[in-house]
C-alpha cells in the first residue's frame, strides 16, 4: 500500500515539531508538505531536532491546499483561524481528513471530538476531526471513571510547563517573569473549562497556571460524590475505565509532572478519600505537546485510516 499523504498547516510551534516526528517515524504516513509562511523555503531538519527527512517549509496560498493532494492534512493554527481554510475544502468538495488542533470545532457535533479513550465509539467515519484541547484531555481522564456519582462541581486545579502557551512572545511564556513564579491566568470561563463540562454534561471549575518549567502538566481534580466510596472501590472503577487502555496509566501514589515530560501517555493516581468517603481528590499528569496535541493527533489520524490506533507510538514511553 502506498503511504498515506499528511500535510501540516501552521507547524512553526512547538506542537508541529512533535507531530513531524512522530509523522516521520510512522509506518504508513509521510508528509506531504508542512507550511509556514516565516520559514518557507527552508528545510524541517535546520529546525526540527531529530528530523532527517528532506522536507522543505512551503507557504501556499489556502485557496491552494486542498489540490496539493493529502489524504490529511493537520490544522496547527491558533484558535479562530481554522474555519477559512476549512471553508476552502468544503468549497472544493475535497476529501481530506481535516483535523483541528485549536478549540474552533470542539463544540461542532458535525465534528468527531476526538479523545480515543473516551469517544472512539462515536466515530463513524467522520472526515472533520477536532483534537481536544491539553487541559481538557487530563481532566477528562481523571473525571470519567466517577461520572455517574458527582454531586456538584468538580473543581481542577492546574499548572503547566510554558510551552502550552505557544510561540508567540507574552507574559505566560517569558522566561524571566516565570522565573521562581506561578503565574495564574483565566480563573473563570477557561475555554478548556468549557469544553470540559460540554463533553462530560457536568459542571467544571477550573483554575490553571503556568511554571517555569517547558513541558508537562498536572491536574489535581476535587470530586465530590453522591454516595461513599473506599479506596479499593475507586481505583477498581480507574483500572477497569482504563484496561487495556496503552496511554493511560492508574497508579496508585500521585503521578509528578517532572517524570511525564517527553512520555506519550497520561499519568492517573494519588486517590486520595476524605474520611466520609464522598470526597475524591485524583491527580493526573501528561505531556501538553504529546498526548495533550501531537500523540493525540496521531491517534485520531490512525482511527481515520483504520490503522492500529497506537501506530507510531512509541508504547514503551508509557510503560
Amino acid at each position: 500500500m502506498s503511504a498515506l499523504r499528511v500535510g501540516i498547516v501552521g507547524a512553526r510551534g512547538h506542537v508541529g515539531a512533535e507531530l513531524i516526528r512522530l509523522l516521520a517515524g510512522h509506518p504508513a504516513f509521510e508528509l506531504a508538505y508542512v507550511t509556514s509562511r516565516e520559514r518557507a523555503g527552508q528545510p524541517l531538519a535546520a529546525h526540527v531536532d531529530g528530523y532527517a527527512g528532506d522536507v522543505h517549509y512551503t507557504s501556499p496560498a489556502y485557496e491552494d491546499l486542498p489540490d496539493l493532494g493529502a489524504d490529511a492534512v493537520v490544522l496547527a493554527l491558533p484558535n479562530g483561524k481554522a474555519g477559512h481554510i476549512v471553508g476552502q475544502f468544503d468549497a472544493a468538495g475535497a476529501d481530506a481528513v481535516l483535523l483541528d488542533l485549536s478549540a474552533d470545532y470542539r463544540f461542532d457535533p458535525s465534528w468527531y471530538y476526538g479523545l480515543p479513550e473516551l469517544t472512539r465509539a462515536r466515530y463513524e467515519g467522520q472526515r472533520r476531526i477536532s483534537n481536544p484541547g491539553c487541559y481538557a484531555t487530563a481532566m477528562q481522564l481523571a473525571i470519567a471513571p466517577m461520572r455517574g456519582v458527582l454531586e456538584g462541581p468538580v473543581q481542577c486545579f492546574g499548572v503547566s510547563g510554558y510551552s502550552g502557551a505557544g510561540t508567540t512572545p507574552s507574559d505566560k511564556n517569558d522566561v524571566a517573569l516565570l522565573r521562581d513564579n506561578l503565574m495564574p491566568y483565566a480563573l473563570t470561563g477557561h475555554v478548556h473549562e468549557r469544553e470540559v463540562a460540554s463533553q462530560l454534561g457536568h459542571p467544571i471549575e477550573f483554575m490553571p497556571h503556568v511554571a517555569p518549567h517547558f513541558r508537562g502538566l498536572t491536574i489535581t481534580a476535587n470530586l465530590h460524590l453522591s454516595i461513599a466510596f473506599d479506596r479499593d472501590e475507586v481505583l477498581a472503577r480507574y483500572h477497569g475505565r482504563y484496561a487495556g487502555e496503552p496511554l493511560v496509566r492508574v497508579q496508585d501514589e500521585a503521578p509528578w509532572v517532572s517524570r511525564i515530560a517527553g512520555a506519550h501517555h497520561v499519568a492517573l493516581g494519588g486517590f486520595a478519600l476524605s474520611g466520609d468517603g464522598r470526597r475524591l481528590v485524583v491527580v493526573a499528569t501528561e505531556d501538553n505537546l504529546l498526548k495533550g496535541a501531537a500523540t493525540q493527533a496521531l491517534q485520531n489520524l490512525n482511527l481515520a485510516f483504520g490503522l492500529d490506533e497506537v501506530a507510531g507510538i512509541p508504547l514503551e514511553d508509557a510503560a
